[in-house]
């Protein structure tokens, strides 16, 4: 589909769509809007990075103009809450609609007056959406439509019981769109809980990275980490995301960036609310260049002009690594995703690699280093090999190895 003129929206909606340079729906836009208009539930996926905003918004938006209902977003961050309410506001500029954003850190009071002026759309994460239903500033007795954006990560960050508790205070009748960057058999399973008769809407592999990212896994010791991260960083050009595991990890490390002439400033959940949108607002406009994260913004940044994802430390499950590396190579964009990988990251490492070759016959080859006879690696993927090191110090920024070569140019300097 060229455009967005064949999904029955609105004028206002399509005149809103060419102001922001939104031409051409996405795959994941032009299943899922029809059937949201047919009023059916909805279980979608879609890799990330795919549209699956704009998927549910724009029918929302759309519904909402044409009756009385009113719209509830559940979401598992509050980083990916003020993403979703921006894109709002951004299609609603000049709509006789309203969207106020619900979380914690903020303040519950001035939450509270501006939801006196009775919003038509709310985007919460579901803990402090109970606080306000339990005090009763919030009623959701006309709220019609409930979308649950990131299931799968609002499950594995154990919401499942809040969930329940917040589809009490909703009406019966009620259109349930459920939106994933994957969907394993535990979300199948709970969504016959949610949702009544669902459409089925899947889009691509929800387990395979974005094609427009190269991917690229850098062996060597924990201790040559550093010298190498700041190597690539001092070499290469454009916006970085470096994702640790810890809080304290991520502070020493952007400390050390600093520490080397780097732009960086840091974002985890050990910062108060306000400091977490100043960064994210000073990385946005480019004023930051490196952002040095724990998973806290794994899903919800949205910038399209993020270069560089760096793996520093490999996550925890293979899907925050697909959720990691979607923050680049969006909108069409070209970007780069460089893993280190310690030896004690190995269990870690055949996760990802079973992740991302499932259905193949053959998922660890792409992986296999080169054999001593020089033996080429597998075809059809990009990959770095460790270089020379000396003295546990990085391999040299001019290393041969460095940068994304594809296998023929590898086998032409054997």
């Amino acid at each position: 589909m060229s455009n967005f003129a064949h999904l029955d929206l609105p004028s206002e909606i399509l005149k809103s769509l060419e102001q922001n340079n939104i031409l051409s729906p996405t795959e994941i836009q032009a299943q899922a809007i029809p059937s949201v208009f047919q009023g059916l539930d909805i279980l979608a996926s879609s890799q990330t990075g795919s549209g699956k905003t704009l998927a549910y918004l724009l029918p929302i938006i759309s519904m909402i103009m044409k009756s009385s209902g009113k719209a509830l977003i559940l979401s598992p961050t509050r980083e990916l809450t003020l993403q979703i309410c921006d894109t709002l506001n951004k299609m609603v500029r000049k709509m006789d609609i309203s969207g106020v954003a619900i979380i914690g850190g903020e303040s519950f009071f001035r939450q509270t007056l501006k939801l006196k002026d009775k919003p038509h759309i709310l985007i919460g994460t579901p803990g402090r959406m109970i606080d306000h239903l339990t005090r009763k500033t919030i009623k959701l007795d006309d709220f019609r439509y409930l979308v649950l954006d990131e299931m799968d990560s609002m499950l594995d960050m154990g919401m499942k019981k809040q969930l329940d508790q917040i589809l009490q205070y909703m009406p019966k009748q009620r259109q349930v769109l459920m939106f994933s960057a994957t969907v394993p058999n535990h979300i199948l399973e709970i969504s016959r809980k949610y949702l009544r008769n669902p459409e089925r809407i899947v889009v691509g592999s929800a387990t395979k990275p974005a094609p427009e990212v190269e991917q690229a896994f850098l062996k060597m010791p924990h201790a040559h980490k550093y010298a190498e991260l700041d190597s690539q960083l001092t070499s290469k050009e454009g916006t970085a995301i470096i994702f640790v595991t810890t809080k304290r990890g991520a502070d020493r490390l952007t400390g050390r960036l600093r520490d080397s002439g780097h732009k960086a400033d840091v974002i985890h959940g050990g910062l108060n609310q306000s400091k977490r949108s100043r960064v994210i607002a000073g990385f946005r406009a480019e004023r930051i260049r490196i952002l040095v994260a724990t998973d806290v913004v794994a899903r919800g940044l949205d910038v399209n002009h993020i270069k560089f994802v760096f793996n520093y430390d490999l996550p925890m499950s293979a899907e925050d690594y697909l959720h990691r590396i979607g923050r680049t190579g969006r909108a069409g964009a070209q970007g780069f995703a460089i893993s280190f990988v310690s030896p004690e990251d190995n269990s870690k490492m055949r996760a990802i690699e079973k992740l991302i070759h499932k259905g193949e016959s053959s998922p660890r080859e792409t992986f296999k280093k080169k054999g001593r006879g020089g033996e080429p690696r597998s075809e059809g993927r990009r990959e770095w090999r460790q270089g020379d090191r000396k003295e546990g110090r990085g391999s040299s920024r001019h290393d041969e190895h460095r940068g994304f070569r594809k296998q023929k140019e590898e086998r032409s300097r054997s």
